[in-house]
């Protein structure tokens, strides 16, 4: 498939795909025109790409995960070494800080609008009471 094909399958622009092309994250064919061509295995690539940059690792994290990562037919790849391996270690548990911070700020945002809307209760915005018939 073309670069605009997989831009649409995928759900991410051509100029990104171009990016990660760049960095090594995804390779294509060329054609006698010149134009990139990519088979059906790149949508998953560029989906994992994009979990992966979701997480927050940097393209040159992702460029040495993703030979890591289980094949194309479900079975294992052989290519982690056991540094990787320590640094995603390190990757998830920054993760999971970031997940424990944003619970916390939720929480206190849950109280802040809990607060706000007894306070609330008690004299009614003078435009909702309005809308509301009052």
């Amino acid at each position: 498939m073309r670069i605009g094909e997989l831009a649409r399958r995928s759900g991410v622009s051509e100029r990104s795909l171009r990016y990660y092309e760049q960095q090594g994250l995804l390779r294509a064919e060329r054609t006698p025109g010149g134009h990139r061509e990519f088979g059906a295995w790149a949508v998953d690539r560029v989906v994992r790409i994009q979990a992966l940059y979701a997480a927050g690792l940097n393209s040159k994290k992702i460029a040495q995960l993703l030979p890591c990562m289980r094949d194309a037919d479900g079975g294992p790849n052989e290519s982690a070494t056991q540094r990787l391996v320590g640094e995603l270690v390190r990757e998830r548990e920054r993760i999971d800080r970031l997940i424990a911070d944003l619970v916390l700020s939720r929480g206190v945002l849950d109280e802040v609008i809990d607060a706000a809307s007894a306070g609330a209760g008690a004299s009614p915005d003078p435009s909702t009471a309005a809308a509301a018939g009052r």
